[in-house]
């Protein structure tokens, strides 16, 4: 079974997956963002590849480099063995921020014996539209399409390039290396100058590590799951993608395909939050800043979603001539979903500019902006929070009165009365607090169903809707309130399936999901940890867990019954949540010892 087996490798620029058989399915330069180099995830036929093919005597292993992002791919026979080191060159230098060039290095260590492959370099440059023709030249193999658009990229190696386009059989006595890069090289690489990339780039993701707490318990998953977070981001705007990729399906042969290398101001939100929590202090700083860049004029309503560069109209098309993942078409590049209304996103955004402001201070960068944000979200809510909306989960149908969003309107309201408190700007608070408690009236009035015994998805629904389990995570409801608890457990008998969570199931556009969506899954995990149900959740998580990749990554979906991986990949909202999941197990055996050493 096919499993997203993938390691991803990334430079805060653009981003790699690498199958664990070492092929170079998936890549964009130079940018997450723009068109494809390598598709074979989407088209095992026409997407193109770069690929190392070993006889059958190899032994094919991977993993990560400890507490970094370069991924490790062992070739073993027993006789000749050889790694491949994969990543993407970041690190610090002189006169600049960072140095992230768009390029991937290949890097391959002689371990012992004398290994022989084979090498299948077939770059399909522009979502593989047209012909890629590739050349020898002195230095360097280009290869180049100009049949839709004109596009180049570069192959560097310090093996024989002939041999090398050809897939002749190449041996390994020494160290060799493959730099493919967006751009032709103004000095040709060499061994060593390449090798002196990988150490710079690992010294980068060890201090990078460094800086993240140590945890007691699940420390290994949390800091994989920050490391990928960290990947997400776009070092340029601060943005935070949802995701490395486009079309991945939710379910195998069906059309939930969408493109999610784009900015949703939810996702990236809450990514950020947890981002701060880990001490991570500049993604933070830089995704305000990506904020306050955005921010309409002050009577026009913020998007759900931008690019990464920061644009706001995302067309949507279909790549027509690609087959798609297993075969599952359409494939889309664009999101059609950036027109839509999601009044959630107020709150969410509130609630990290109110995080940041508690934990570094009034006296951070841009604190007139943020406050005039701050005001301009309350007018905005106050304007909107009693219209109906498209909803967390993005239903392409009829509007409607969402709980989840009108808990994220109370949120930003909440947030902005702390706000104002640390700007002590006190003038509108009574307005303000008004106006909190009108929403939060009329959550209860409106959301709580009576015969369910639960807060439902919309005002007068009899559906569940596992969002709205956050409603204690954004502090409107205690854990231990009669309410929530039963909420929990209406949640728990409804769309709880063998410890895998449905969003919901009323069908919407496309009908019954098949697969259940991660971070649900975790957000109940947290629900159960916050109602006391402990040994569950933890049991829960456990389980849960084993589901990740060989390399502890996670997709957006897990097919119900045969456990496998589905959705756009690695998927940003997983990781979060499965960090946040994983603090609270650390945090509650942490206080655990401390009262065993006081009694």
């Amino acid at each position: 079974m096919d499993n997203l087996n993938y390691g991803i490798i990334g430079n805060c620029r653009s981003s790699a997956l690498i199958s664990d058989k070492g092929s170079l399915d998936w890549c964009c330069l130079p940018q997450f963002d723009s068109p494809s180099a390598f598709a074979k995830l989407l088209d095992d036929k026409k997407g193109g590849s770069f690929e190392f093919i070993v006889d059958d005597t190899y032994a094919i292993s991977q993993e990560y480099e400890d507490r970094t992002n370069i991924l490790i791919t062992t070739f073993n026979n027993g006789v000749d063995a050889f790694e491949v080191h994969d990543f993407m060159p970041r690190y610090h230098k002189k006169g600049q921020e960072y140095h992230n060039p768009p390029e991937i290095v290949r890097y391959l260590k002689h371990k012992f014996g004398r290994p022989s492959f084979r090498v299948r370099y077939n770059p399909k440059l522009e979502y593989a539209y047209g012909e890629t023709t590739s050349f020898t030249k002195k230095n360097f193999i280009v290869s180049l399409t100009d049949s839709e658009k004109y596009d180049t990229i570069f192959l560097y190696t310090s093996f024989d390039q002939e041999k090398v386009l050809n897939g002749d059989e190449l041996f390994l006595g020494l160290d060799g290396y493959f730099l493919i890069s967006y751009n032709e090289k103004l000095l040709a690489p060499t061994l060593q100058k390449t090798y002196l990339e990988l150490e710079r780039t690992k010294v980068y993701w060890l201090d990078w590590s460094e800086r993240t707490p140590s945890y007691k318990k699940f420390d290994k998953q949390i800091l994989r799951s920050a490391l990928t977070l960290k990947m997400l981001t776009y070092q340029k705007t601060g943005a935070v993608l949802a995701a490395a990729t486009t079309s991945l399906p939710e379910t195998i042969g069906e059309v939930r395909n969408w493109d999610y290398r784009f900015c949703w101001i939810r996702d990236a939100s809450m990514v950020i939050k947890v981002m701060s929590e880990l001490g991570h202090k500049n993604s933070a700083k830089r995704y305000l800043q990506f904020i306050i860049d955005l921010m309409p004029k002050k009577d026009e309503k913020l998007q759900i979603m931008y690019g990464i560069n920061k644009e706001k109209k995302l067309t949507e098309i279909t790549l027509e001539h690609l087959d798609g993942y297993h075969g599952s078409k359409p494939v889309r590049v664009g999101n059609a979903a950036y027109q839509q209304t999601q009044n959630d996103i107020y709150g969410i955004l509130m609630d990290v500019i109110y995080e940041q402001l508690a934990k570094f201070g009034s006296d951070i960068e841009n604190s007139e902006e943020l406050w005039g944000i701050t005001k301009g979200i309350v007018w905005i809510v106050a304007k909107h929070w009693q219209e109906p909306d498209k909803g967390i989960w993005e239903f392409r149908e009829e509007d409607r009165h969402f709980t989840f969003s009108k808990i994220l309107c109370w949120v930003a309201i909440d947030r902005a009365i702390k706000v104002a408190k640390i700007f002590k700007k006190t003038r509108k608070l009574n307005e303000w607090k008004e106006l909190e408690e009108q929403i939060r009236l009329d959550i209860h009035e409106n959301a709580w169903n009576e015969d369910v015994q639960a807060f439902t998805q919309s005002y007068g629904s009899y559906y569940l809707d596992a969002s709205v389990l956050l409603m204690e995570s954004y502090g409107f409801i205690d854990a231990k309130d009669p309410k929530f608890m039963s909420t929990v457990h209406a949640i728990d008998k409804d769309l709880n399936n063998n410890g895998l969570l449905y969003r919901y199931k009323n069908e919407d556009d496309f009908g019954l999901p098949s697969s259940s969506f991660t971070i649900c899954t975790f957000w109940f995990i947290n629900a159960l940890f916050k109602i006391g149900e402990h040994d569950k959740a933890e049991e829960m998580f456990e389980q849960v867990l084993s589901y990740s990749n060989h390399l502890g990554l996670f997709s957006e979906d897990i097919h119900f019954e045969t456990k496998r991986l589905l959705g756009n990949f690695p998927q940003a909202y997983s990781h979060l949540a499965l960090i946040e999941c994983a603090i609270n197990f650390s945090r509650k055996q942490s206080e655990e010892k401390i009262l065993e050493s006081i009694s």
